[in-house]
């Protein structure tokens, strides 16, 4: 079931904060780590490149959205996708911007 059509504007701003959390580039990658299960802040950071301060704060933000869940065990917090639903978002647009852009190399040629 989608979103009614036209867009009410109730849903207009949840909506356009869902893209806004996956408008970031760093917040895309961490979901996409994620995507393999759970992981550590430091674990995220390390295969980032990134600060564990850089990686916390966008995983705090994603975790505020509803992307992501923390699990604490001992002294180590888990994070791990909270709604997998992303990744088919996620995939509807990467073959979208691949179509996209064998056309545009088609043009050129």
């Amino acid at each position: 079931m989608g979103l009614p059509h036209p867009l009410p504007a109730e849903f207009a701003e949840p909506l356009a904060e869902r893209f806004r959390l996956l408008s970031e580039p760093t917040r895309l990658r961490l979901l996409d780590l994620l995507r393999d299960g759970e992981r550590t802040v430091g674990d995220l950071a390390g295969d980032l490149g990134c600060t564990q301060a850089n990686v916390s704060k966008h995983l705090a933000m994603l975790a505020e959205g509803g992307l992501v869940s923390r699990r604490r065990d001992g002294l180590r917090s888990y994070y791990g996708v909270a709604d997998e639903s992303v990744f088919n978002l996620c995939d509807s647009v990467c073959e979208s911007l691949r179509r996209h852009l064998e056309s545009r190399a088609r043009a050129v040629r």
